[in-house]
């Protein structure tokens, strides 16, 4: 979890092997209050049903059923929001632990991760 208006990084969760994102969300046991706001991308179909107030998640189209204006505005206005989050995502990356798959000691990964995320969080506050 990352907050978009400061861009520190909140929290981090990692799961083994390849799972859905919502799943690892969910799995993950955080809590939200009623004033969080959670932009995500269509990864996360279906949370709309556990917080429908707090999620913006952007409207999918199909050949059949294209996207309106108006939803492709609302979408625009979605990723406009989502780019600070993607280049925190993009920081992490250059550390090469979330580039490629992970070949060292499971137990380590969060542990390597939380200190990247401190060491990006401490470069923001300098």
């Amino acid at each position: 979890m990352i907050c978009s208006r400061t861009k520190q990084i909140i929290c981090t969760s990692v799961d083994r092997g390849r799972k859905h994102d919502y799943r690892v969300f969910k799995e993950s046991g955080v809590r939200l209050s009623r004033v969080d706001q959670l932009q995500v991308d269509s990864g996360y179909q279906g949370i709309q049903k556990r917080y429908p107030a707090a999620s913006q998640i952007p409207f999918k189209g199909s050949k059949t059923k294209p996207l309106t204006k108006a939803q492709k505005k609302h979408n625009h206005c979605l990723a406009a929001g989502r780019v600070v989050i993607e280049h925190v995502i993009r920081a992490l990356k250059i550390f090469k632990l979330l580039a490629y798959p992970y070949r060292n000691r499971r137990k380590r990964l969060l542990l390597r991760l939380n200190l990247i995320a401190g060491l990006y969080n401490f470069e923001l506050n300098i």
